[in-house]
């Protein structure tokens, strides 16, 4: 599973329109026009379907975010969302939020959110709509907005996302000219006894070797859709920056002086959540993965909670789904990752 570069997906990918992640998971975007809509325009601005405030977000609103996203998810998927402030936080990372970021307010209430970057020659968005403000056309104003800004800073394609089993977010990417490109699984266990020991001499991660690390994770997810490489100095400042940056939580598999295999995980609210884990090529096949994933299980439980997730892609080359599913672990919902080409 690779850990998302501001979905960074990988984790929860935040999605956007009508409501989605990863990420309600939120998804979407939409043409837009040449500029987004700026918030000191917002009110009663006739490009909207409805009178609200809009304004940028700061990190002191990631949890009220959490909980406009958190609401749209509960309402598809039919269960409690475990989003909370510090996943948005970690999609807004590297977020630039007085350009990137649009809270949707109707008198005084929070009813919509999204946000959008650019790696590379792609655009990323997400938003959501809270569902008791559904139907006021504040979908495709996420999407205009999100779409509208990606293309602004060059982007030539952009993604979105949107939880499966909402057809009306669907619907509004389709009616905007995007097209189903992946599937991505969010899957959990609950540890309703001892995880089984993993074979095998798993070690803890040392500071020391963040660069083999990091290397380690680049080198085990190149053949991943879409991957995104990183350079180490961007990537360990990103780890050291999160709210939950838990480094002991980490572990390593080494063959010599080698790193063959890697976890990387850290504590959400009520569960133990596996942001990456990978197996360098020359080393797959000897059931590493699954010994790190047991382990990282175990460890969680011995943190005293019971319940562990992840996110990964549905259609992964590596067989990760397959051993998901024989550690125990199963699918809570699916992600469709939707796309547009701009031009």
């Amino acid at each position: 599973r690779r850990e998302p570069l501001s979905r960074h997906r990988a984790g929860r990918s935040p999605g956007a329109s009508h409501h989605l992640d990863q990420p309600a998971r939120r998804g979407g975007r939409t043409a837009a026009g040449p500029r987004a809509p700026q918030p000191d325009r917002a009110r009663g601005n006739a490009r909207f379907a409805c009178a609200v405030n809009v304004r940028h977000a700061t990190r002191e609103d990631a949890a009220a975010v959490a909980e406009v996203f958190g609401s749209v998810e509960e309402a598809v998927a039919g269960h409690p969302s475990s989003l909370d402030a510090q996943a948005v936080l970690g999609w807004w990372q590297t977020i630039s939020f007085e350009t990137n970021t649009w809270l949707f307010e109707d008198d005084g209430t929070l009813v919509a959110a999204a946000f959008a970057q650019v790696h590379g020659d792609r655009g990323n968005g997400g938003g959501a709509v809270r569902p008791s403000a559904q139907g006021r056309g504040l979908g495709t104003r996420l999407v205009e907005v999100m779409e509208g800004r990606v293309a602004e800073e060059g982007a030539a394609r952009v993604h979105s996302w949107t939880l499966a089993a909402d057809e009306r977010a669907s619907e509004l990417f389709r009616r905007h000219g995007y097209r189903e490109v992946r599937r991505f699984w969010e899957m959990a266990i609950d540890f309703e006894e001892e995880p089984p020991e993993p074979e095998g001499s798993i070690e803890p991660f040392r500071e020391e070797e963040a660069p083999a690390f990091h290397a380690a994770i680049e080198e085990a997810f190149e053949d991943h859709w879409e991957p995104h490489p990183e350079p180490f100095e961007d990537w360990w400042a990103r780890q050291r920056a999160r709210t939950n940056f838990e480094p002991s939580l980490w572990f390593v598999i080494r063959d010599g002086d080698e790193i063959a295999a890697v976890a990387r995980n850290e504590m959400r609210t009520g569960a133990g959540y596996i942001g990456a884990l990978g197996v360098r090529r020359p080393w797959r096949g000897r059931g590493y993965g699954r010994a790190l994933l047991l382990h990282s299980f175990r460890e969680f439980r011995r943190r005293g909670v019971s319940r562990a997730t992840l996110g990964v892609d549905a259609a992964s080359p590596t067989g990760a789904t397959h051993l998901y599913e024989s550690a125990g672990m199963h699918v809570e919902h699916e992600e469709i990752v939707w796309e547009k080409v701009l031009g």
